[in-house]
């Protein structure tokens, strides 16, 4: 008890100099930075503005993959166009999606990177567009 009572006393009676409480700051201040930097998920404003704009070209061809998904399916030969998409190599399919004009956007000059690439991935997996009935069985039936 003697012992616990010799570092109470030795710790309240500590009185530490302007020299010690700085250091001890500072080294206080790096040690939360690295934390946060490495663990805490903290960025620099550089790369806060690369994820922003990686964030945005991947929305952009996600938009566009989706509207060229949209066009494709609804153009009138779909069925056929989805059977040579399929049947044509991979490294090809994104040629013939550009070259159908479903990957282009009204008002927009270029295409978007990788969105026909897309769009033509998402093609091969779908299954072919049910064949409507036309309007003379539709009369007639």
């Amino acid at each position: 008890m003697a012992d616990e009572n010799s570092v109470s006393t030795g710790w309240s009676n500590f009185r530490p100099s302007k020299v010690l409480w700085i250091w001890s700051c500072l080294g206080t201040a790096v040690a939360v930075m690295i934390v946060g930097f490495t663990v805490g998920g903290w960025v620099t404003g550089g790369t806060a503005n690369e994820m922003a704009e990686t964030a945005a070209e991947d929305a952009r061809t996600e938009l566009v993959a989706s509207v060229c998904v949209e066009r494709f399916m609804n153009s009138p030969d779909a069925a056929t166009t989805l059977a040579e998409l399929k049947e044509a190599e991979s490294w090809n399919r994104d040629d013939l999606i550009s070259d159908g004009g479903w990957v282009t956007l009204a008002g927009v000059d270029q295409t978007v990177y990788g969105s026909a690439d897309l769009c033509a991935d998402r093609l091969a997996e779908m299954d072919a567009p049910a064949t409507t009935a036309s309007a003379t069985d539709k009369v007639g039936g």
